[in-house]
């Protein structure tokens, strides 16, 4: 595997990957890297001829008090998982790099309405960060489809309409989370649990299926579930940020909605853990 540091080598390693005619596969990653990245890549490895992954902590889309200076830079290693997963070539940039003229760069990228609820509404700019360095990954990189990991599912639908409302040359596929044994969700943030916190942030994969099943039997009363949800979660240590339940287009649900995704936001201790859970409602079960 190949590591290049700057647009211009990445451009030049790339150039003769497409000149023998290679299909370019792109996941870009924060970096401290678990199994989640790892079936990312294993997933662009099926896709395509030339994988390429992207290790960069991006600044801009932390906020205040958030934890861009203690998230964990784990390069060496990260880059041993990479070459065993089966990446051809890695992008390890500098902030200076990828934001030359420092973090109040006059073009910005951001995607209204959807990005407005949810991590969008406790996290302000986030979104607006997000979609600005993935917007500029996607220029410098160029692939034919990069991928993403559902368990981000707000950020992958912020994702999707970017690329196709700015018209970028590129598939978007979206990965199955990957879960531990016990349904947590993997997330390089796990790493900051206390070991009894890692004992109880399952309960948020829990307290999602508890409310798949309520809903498939037929509650449609999505107020009070939610509401119960996130007493439940209070009575667990937690501190919810939200309960959603929504049509998996973000949307509003509805009692007749079919396709429908619940996420739920928590802290845990100083954590803040996300999840989701899509799923379809039969009309056998209406």
């Amino acid at each position: 595997m190949k590591i290049e540091s700057t647009i211009q080598g990445l451009r030049a390693a790339l150039r003769q990957a497409r000149q023998a005619g290679k299909s370019v596969a792109f996941v870009p990653t924060m970096g401290n890297l678990h199994q989640g990245h790892m079936d990312l890549v294993q997933a662009a490895r099926r896709r395509a001829d030339f994988v390429v992954a992207s290790i960069f902590v991006n600044p801009t889309q932390f906020g205040v008090n958030e934890d861009f200076d203690r998230y964990p830079r784990t390069l060496e290693a990260d880059a041993n998982q990479l070459v065993n997963a089966g990446c051809d070539l890695l992008f390890a940039p500098s902030a200076s790099e990828m934001y030359p003229d420092g973090r109040s760069q006059a073009t910005t990228v951001a995607v209204a309405g959807i990005t407005d609820i949810l991590c969008g509404a406790s996290r302000p700019g986030h979104f607006t960060g997000v979609a600005t360095v993935v917007s500029k990954l996607l220029n410098i990189v160029q692939p034919d489809m990069a991928l993403f990991g559902e368990k981000d599912y707000q950020q992958l639908a912020v994702i999707r309409r970017l690329v196709q409302e700015l018209c970028f040359p590129v598939s978007i596929i979206g990965v199955p989370t990957t879960r531990a044994e016990d349904g947590l969700a993997l997330s390089s943030r796990n790493g900051f649990l206390t070991p009894e916190q890692r004992q109880q942030a399952p309960v948020i994969y829990q307290a999602l299926r508890n409310l798949q099943q309520a809903i498939l039997g037929g509650n449609r009363d999505y107020a009070m579930l939610v509401t119960a949800a996130q007493a439940h979660l209070a009575k667990c240590g937690f501190e919810p940020d939200y309960v959603s339940i929504l049509s998996q287009d973000l949307s509003p649900a509805g009692p007749d909605s079919h396709d429908l995704v619940i996420l739920i936001a928590a802290r845990l201790g100083t954590t803040r853990l996300i999840d989701n859970l899509a799923f379809s409602v039969t009309d056998a079960s209406r």
